[in-house]
């Protein structure tokens, strides 16, 4: 029964794909190009910045690129925290083994957090201070 109901949505699937013609080469108006524009600068004049402060090409690109994983790590771990905590408290009251996985899963996403907080403070520690 179960591979009879498989082959079927097999089979539905394949005859439900069909082929999709663009009618219209413009896909980017003036507006939002001018808006992709404006924030690429500012993303370049933000990266030259760092180079300026740091007093070096590699230095201020890695400084920059510490800052946005700092930035983007915020959501990320606090997702897969969330994760964890709905693991260790909703679904391992009956289930041990899947309690113990989101205790992990809190414990990983907290340590990468705090990892990805300090990095970027250890490393302007480290190249302004002790850098000669």
């Amino acid at each position: 029964m179960k591979k009879t109901v498989a082959i079927i949505f097999i089979v539905l699937c394949i005859f439900s794909i069909s082929t999709v013609y663009a009618t219209n080469t413009q896909v980017i108006n003036k507006e939002t190009e001018s808006q992709l524009v404006q924030i690429k600068e500012k993303e370049l004049n933000s990266l030259e910045d760092y180079k300026k402060a740091y007093g070096s090409d590699s230095y201020g690109l890695t400084a920059y690129l510490l800052n946005k994983v700092r930035i983007y790590s915020i959501p990320f771990c606090f997702i897969g925290i969330a994760v964890g905590a709905i693991y260790q408290y909703v679904i391992g009251i009956r289930k041990i083994d899947v309690r113990d996985r989101g205790f992990g899963l809190i414990i990983s996403f907290v340590t990468i957090f705090v990892i990805c907080q300090v990095l970027p403070l250890i490393f302007a520690i480290v190249v302004k201070s002790w850098r000669g």
